[in-house]
């Protein structure tokens, strides 16, 4: 249990008091956002860090802001900067949070759980509402809604389904620049193992079985055999060990 563990009413009190004005910031900031990273998917975010802060004992007044603001910076998924995205988004926040009398005391923690969200910054969550952050944005990745994003960020960056060579990555190294499906194998299948809280892993296993049975339908489809797909599956996750 975290030090500042918090009851439920509190993360009642916050959204009461706080929300709308993070939703409008959040808003604006995010009108060229992807269809993958909207508003949609940040409430997604903000529901989950909810439901796995209070299961963990998280402190509501540094996991909400950081939920909220954990993509205030727009950069795009091909962008050189992407893994500096969330080092930007937490800058931005930083100054918004300011602006608005925010507790000076939580700054720096919800600017750390801001920062550690990010896969692709490469930086360990060190405190409990970091770990539960993480957790709730890794979830947006697996699942019916984490296949649907992938595709659609896929397709918004022109990015054909399969590789119609090798649909899955067993002979060459899985490329998600090569196609939407690889993605599944570079990160989505090895997140259940990444993930930082007890909530966090049981709702990450529920969801990455769904796209192992996504997977195992599209061979069907593809008319390529199950061993092949098992074959590709277990690189993929030999490789994040």
């Amino acid at each position: 249990m975290s030090s500042m563990q918090g009851s439920e009413s509190e993360w009642r009190k916050w959204r009461i008091q706080w929300e709308d004005l993070f939703c409008k910031f959040v808003t604006m900031e995010m009108q060229e956002a992807d269809p993958g990273h909207d508003l949609a998917h940040v409430r997604r975010v903000v529901n989950a860090a909810e439901r796995i802060g209070e299961a963990e004992g998280a402190t509501a007044n540094v996991v909400l802001p950081a939920a909220w603001l954990h993509d205030c910076v727009v950069v795009p998924k091909d962008s050189p900067k992407r893994s500096q995205a969330s080092r930007m988004a937490a800058d931005h926040a930083e100054t918004f949070l300011s602006s608005i009398g925010y507790e000076s005391s939580t700054l720096q923690a919800i600017r750390h759980a801001i920062v550690a969200h990010s896969f692709s910054a490469k930086v360990a969550p060190e405190t409990l509402e970091a770990k539960v952050v993480q957790d709730a944005d890794r979830l947006e990745a697996m699942g019916a809604l984490g296949l649907a994003r992938c595709l659609m960020t896929g397709g918004t960056m022109g990015t054909q389904l399969v590789d119609p060579e090798e649909p899955f990555p067993v002979n060459r190294p899985a490329d998600d620049a090569v196609s939407s499906v690889d993605h599944l194998f570079v990160k989505l299948l090895r997140l259940p193992q990444l993930m930082q809280t007890a909530t966090g892993k049981s709702m990450a296993g529920k969801r990455v079985a769904f796209l192992e049975h996504f997977l195992r339908e599209l061979a069907d489809e593809l008319y390529i055999d199950q061993q092949t797909l098992q074959i590709a599956l277990q690189l993929a996750l030999k490789q994040s060990n």
